[in-house]
């Protein structure tokens, strides 16, 4: 029993997220840093796509964390970092870019498609719906009656 729990630990522990940031990127400043933290999470990893760069281990999530504390460091508001960084690389770099005209599809799309499944689905049933069911053989129909233990006269009036 105790096996079986250690290793439910452990997998659980495996599915944590795993923080990339190293330790000799960690500013000696605790309030800087946790504002860089929180900068980092909203920012995307232009290498992984679908990290944040505070998750990621590629080169240029390291290059972008530090230069996200060099700018902290340099006296930058938090908006005015993500500005720079928006500046620079433009809102894709946001991992929650704003709903502005050239955001539009990004922000629209699944809603369209969610859309166009539910036409395809009105529009499959309303095509069955067309059909009338096709009239019963002679022979189906008599397989039909013994099944249901009828005679084959029973049915006809």
């Amino acid at each position: 029993m105790k096996a079986r729990l250690f290793a439910f630990c452990a997998l659980l522990s495996l599915s944590a997220p795993a923080f990339a940031v190293q330790p000799d990127e960690i500013l000696p400043d605790a309030k800087l840093e946790q504002r860089a933290r929180t900068i980092s999470a909203d920012l995307r990893c232009l290498v992984c796509q679908n990290q944040s760069i505070d998750d990621s281990d590629a080169s240029l999530a390291k290059d972008l964390r530090l230069l996200v504390r060099e700018r902290l460091k340099a006296g930058d508001s938090d908006p005015q970092v993500k500005d720079f960084l928006v500046a620079r690389y433009g809102n894709f770099i946001l991992l929650k870019p704003p709903f502005e005209w050239d955001t539009l599809l990004l922000w629209l799309s699944p809603f369209a498609i969610l859309g166009l499944g539910a036409a395809a689905m009105f529009a499959a049933r309303r095509k069955g719906e067309d059909k009338p069911a096709a009239p019963l053989s002679e022979e189906e129909s008599a397989r039909l009656k013994s099944l249901l233990g009828q005679s084959p006269d029973e049915g006809q009036a």
